[in-house]
C-alpha cells in the first residue's frame, strides 16, 4: 500500500464525496498565497485547484501570511511587498484563462505594525494605493505562544499585545479609514481580545479561527476544560457589536484533531462530528449575520480537502433557513469586506 504525504494532492484525493448543494454562492473570506524556497508554493493556480473542486466559490479574500515582503527600504514599509504580490495574483484571477469559471481574489487583508499608532496611517495609504481598490484591512496577529515547543505554528507576538495602548490606537486608526482588523490568537487570549474590542468600538473587528482553541502538548488532555471556558469567552466577545466571527481554521495541527497524522484525511461526517459544537455555539452567540465560513487554506489543507471541508460546513447548517445559510456562506463576508 502506498502511503501518501498528508496535505498532498494524492492524500487529499483518497477521500472523495459528492458535492452537497453545488449551486450555493460562496465567498471564501480567508486564504493565503505564498512562494516557498522548497517549491511548496500556493499561488493562484493552486487556489483555483481547491476552489474549483466542486463548490461554487465566487470570490475570495487573501489574508496576510508574511509573504513576499520587500527586502529593501524602511522596515515598516517592507510589508507592502505582500500587497504588491497579491495584487498581481488578483489581477490574474480576473484575466487569466479560466477566470470566467473560477474564483476572483476580490479583497486583500495585509499587515502593518499597529503599535505605530497614528503613524501607521502612511503605510495604510500605501497599501490602499498598491491594491488598486482591493485593500480591505489589516491583520496584526496577537498570538503569543506560552508553550512554543508544543506547537507547529508558533505565534510570536509579544505577550498582551492587545492591551498595548499604541496598538489599540492603531486599531482605532483602521476604523477611521474604513478598514477592518483581523485577529489571530490562542484560546487563553480571548479575554484580552474582548478588552481590545471594548476599547476600539469604531473599528470592525474580525475574530479568526474561533480564537484557536489548542489541543496539543500540554493542552491535549484539557479539551473539555478549554471548551467550557472557550464557550464563555465566545459568548462575551459576541456582546461587542463591532466584532464578527470567521468560523473555520480549526483543522490546523495545533488544534489537536490529528488528521494530518493519518493515512487518509477525514470525511465530512468525521469533520462534523469533531467540530460541529464549535461552529454551532459561535453561530448561536453571534447570529448568522455576524458569521462567515472560512477555509484557512492552504494551512488547513494539511488536514482536510477543500471539497470535503465545504461539504462538512454545509452539513453543519443543513437545518438552517436559506437566509441564514446565504449569510454565512456569502452575505456576511460581502458586507464586512465590501465585496
Amino acid at each position: 500500500m502506498t502511503i501518501h504525504t498528508p496535505g498532498s494532492n494524492e492524500w487529499l484525493k483518497s477521500v472523495t464525496e459528492r458535492t452537497i448543494d453545488p449551486d450555493r454562492l460562496i465567498i471564501d473570506p480567508h486564504h493565503h498565497l505564498w512562494r516557498r524556497p522548497n517549491g511548496n508554493d500556493y499561488l493562484l493556480e493552486n487556489l483555483w485547484q481547491d476552489t474549483g473542486s466542486g463548490h461554487n466559490i465566487q470570490k475570495t479574500v487573501f489574508v496576510e501570511c508574511h509573504a513576499e515582503y520587500r527586502t529593501e527600504g524602511l522596515e515598516a514599509f517592507k510589508v507592502l511587498g505582500e500587497t504588491e504580490f497579491v495584487t498581481d495574483q488578483a489581477k490574474l484571477s480576473e484575466t487569466a484563462p479560466g477566470s470566467d469559471s473560477n474564483a476572483t481574489i476580490s479583497g486583500i487583508v495585509g499587515h502593518a505594525d499597529l503599535t505605530l499608532g497614528d503613524q501607521v496611517q502612511e503605510i495604510l495609504y500605501r497599501h490602499i494605493e498598491l491594491a488598486e481598490g482591493r485593500f480591505r484591512g489589516i491583520r496584526h496577529a496577537g498570538a503569543h505562544a506560552e508553550r512554543p515547543e508544543a506547537l507547529t505554528i508558533i505565534g510570536r507576538a509579544p505577550k498582551s499585545l492587545y492591551l498595548n495602548q499604541d496598538f489599540q490606537q492603531g486599531v482605532r486608526k483602521l476604523g477611521e479609514l474604513g478598514l477592518t482588523f483581523d485577529t489571530w490568537h490562542y484560546h487563553y487570549q480571548n479575554q484580552e481580545f474582548n478588552t481590545l474590542a471594548q476599547n476600539t468600538e469604531g473599528t470592525q473587528l474580525i475574530l479568526d479561527h474561533f480564537g484557536s482553541p489548542l489541543g496539543v502538548g500540554p493542552y491535549a488532555n484539557q479539551r473539555d476544560e478549554i471548551f467550557t471556558q472557550w464557550k464563555k469567552d465566545i459568548a462575551e466577545i459576541a456582546r461587542n457589536p463591532n466584532v464578527v466571527a470567521k468560523i473555520g481554521g480549526l483543522a490546523m495541527p495545533d488544534n489537536g484533531f490529528g488528521w494530518h497524522e493519518r493515512a487518509t484525511p477525514p470525511s465530512s461526517d468525521e469533520f462534523v462530528a469533531a467540530q460541529r459544537d464549535y461552529y454551532l455555539h459561535t453561530i448561536d452567540c453571534f447570529g448568522p449575520d455576524r458569521c462567515m465560513f472560512e477555509s484557512n487554506f492552504p494551512v488547513d489543507r494539511f488536514s482536510i480537502s477543500y471539497h470535503v471541508l465545504y461539504n462538512g460546513l454545509k452539513k453543519i447548517v443543513a437545518d438552517f433557513s436559506e437566509a441564514d445559510k446565504h449569510a454565512m456562506f456569502y452575505g456576511t463576508a460581502a458586507r464586512i469586506y465590501k465585496l
